[in-house]
């Protein structure tokens, strides 16, 4: 990787106070955006003791604050780069990842009705397991063992806890457990996001001077139209059901609020992680993230593993690591490569 800023100790200093920054922007974000998920899933609000069902409203709610920003950003950028138009992919080409992208995370969120939020991060770490799957079966991809090794452990670990015995503490704090439906939202949510991913590499391919802004601004714009069309086109649609559930209990809107900032401004933090020290090192801290998010939810929301349980999850993350470590190893040979004589 390049070094920023100037040399000797000073630069270093300054690049790992911003690692740092962007360490603790995106822990603390989606940490607190995966409580504020949790409690919009399993809380009771007011005196009624309603619980808010409508939790795709919150993929909307996403898509409009995040629209807001990219185009903030985008006008920002524009005005101090001095240039007035993008030369990045047009709008309309965003339409087919925007699709899967609406639906995708919606049955993620979808499926925390039915199965716990550790159990709902466990499960969206496999993301490599549909991926080297399809790669196998339709593009007769050959892999190495010590890949195999790491999707092994992660399909086994998630697995396994899935077959465990969920405590009744948390089973009484879901709205309609389901682990099998749970798990199966989840797998979905993955192929959905693998397609949403593969378009989207695709379409940098074709427009290299395509932002991380004018994607976020793209996905969003496709995001809003298709949910507005799915929660407002008809009378009873569930957008109507929201609104009117967050005129009666204003602490679930706060929580949608605080829900989708958190969202935003986390993205900002994986943008300038990706820009200043590439895809691994983010790689590697949001997966470091999710791990923590899973022992917070533990701690403070109630949500019991048993040793059993943590044995799993570390086996998950174990996998994790191995595979962030063999990218690593990637890319240092691909560096000693290019590095001239």
């Amino acid at each position: 990787m390049e070094a920023h800023g100037g040399g000797g100790g000073s630069g270093s200093l300054r690049r790992v106070l911003v690692l740092a920054f962007c360490v603790a922007g995106i822990w603390s974000a989606y940490i607190y955006q995966g409580l504020l998920q949790e409690t919009l899933s399993t809380k009771r609000f007011g005196s009624d003791g309603k619980r808010f069902e409508q939790l795709a409203f919150l993929n909307l709610a996403q898509n409009v604050v995040c629209l807001i920003w990219s185009y903030m950003m985008i006008k920002i950028w524009s005005t101090r780069s001095g240039s007035s138009s993008s030369m990045g992919a047009p709008w309309w080409t965003y339409w087919s990842p925007g699709i899967t992208n609406t639906i995708g995370p919606a049955l993620g969120i979808e499926a925390l009705k039915y199965i716990s939020y550790p159990a709902q991060v466990l499960a969206k770490s496999s993301k490599m397991i549909p991926v080297m799957l399809m790669g196998s079966l339709v593009y007769g991809i050959r892999y190495t063992l010590p890949e195999y090794l790491f999707t092994f452990l992660v399909a086994g670990g998630v697995s396994t806890f899935a077959l465990m015995k969920t405590s009744s503490k948390t089973i009484n704090k879901l709205a309609h457990p389901n682990a099998p439906l749970g798990y199966g939202l989840c797998f979905l949510n993955l192929a959905f996001d693998g397609f949403t991913n593969a378009t989207q590499d695709s379409l940098k391919a074709r427009y290299p001077k395509t932002s991380a802004w004018d994607i976020m601004l793209g996905m969003n714009l496709w995001g809003t139209i298709y949910n507005l069309i799915y929660m407002f086109g008809w009378p009873h649609g569930i957008g109507y059901e929201a609104i009117e559930f967050c005129k009666q209990h204003p602490e679930a809107a706060w929580d949608i609020f605080l829900y989708c900032l958190c969202g935003a401004v986390g993205q900002n933090f994986i943008f300038l992680t990706i820009s200043r020290f590439g895809s691994l090192a983010n790689t590697t801290i949001t997966t470091t993230r999710k791990f923590v998010s899973i022992v917070v939810s533990s701690v403070l929301s109630g949500n019991p593993l048993s040793a059993k349980q943590w044995g799993c999850v570390v086996m998950v993350f174990s996998g994790l690591s191995y595979q962030i470590y063999l990218k690593w190893r990637k890319l240092r040979k691909l560096q000693k490569k290019r590095k001239p004589l």
